[in-house]
Parts: structure tokens; sequence; C-alpha cells
């Protein structure tokens, strides 16, 4: 191969990768869909009918339909993202008092 036809195969290959790149990312950092489907499968011990991806924004969540043990069919949705929560942090805005749990003295 001449350095010019490897150049131009580089300069072809490369917009191919980067497009790529970011669904390697996602499968990186989130659930793939066949995770997904294992998951549901392990949790509910049911058959799986289907599975679709769907996209709200920047989310992206999984759609399985599963027909239980007991015969019924439930759709369940399952994050392809962890959720990020913060951290929970101690609230004075209604402190629990002695015990008697939340609710106001009239």
């Amino acid at each position: 191969m001449t350095s010019k036809t490897l150049m131009l195969s580089r300069l072809l290959a490369a917009p191919l990768l980067m497009a790529a790149a970011p669904l390697w990312a996602r499968q990186e950092s989130g659930l793939s869909l066949d995770q997904a489907v294992e998951k549901v499968q392990h949790d509910t011990g049911g058959r799986v009918l289907s599975a679709d991806r769907r996209e709200f924004g920047r989310r992206t969540e999984y759609r399985i339909k599963v027909l239980t043990p007991g015969g019924y069919v439930r759709t369940l949705a399952i994050p392809a993202e962890p959720e990020k929560r913060p951290a929970p942090t101690q609230s004075t805005k209604n402190p629990a008092g002695n015990g008697r749990g939340n609710k106001e003295k009239h």
C-alpha cells in the first residue's frame, strides 16, 4: 500500500470510529439490553416475551414484558444507567423528636 492510500483509508475510517465511540462508552457505564433481560428473568423467574430500548433525552431504559410463573404478564422498566442520587443528609426541617413520629401537636 502506498502512503497516500493508507492515509486515505485512515481518514475514511476515523468518522466511523468516532460515531461508534459513544455506543461503547454507554455499554461500559450502564446495563445492556441482554443484561437487563437476564436480570428480569432471574428476579421474576418468568419467561421474557419482548424487550425494547427507549430513549428519554439522555436517559435510556429498557421495557421488558415478562410472563410470570403465576400466569400474569408484567411490563417492567429497567434503567440502563445506575441512578446517581446524592447521599441522604440529615434534615433539620422536621426532627423526629421523642419517637412519636413527625406529627404536629395541636
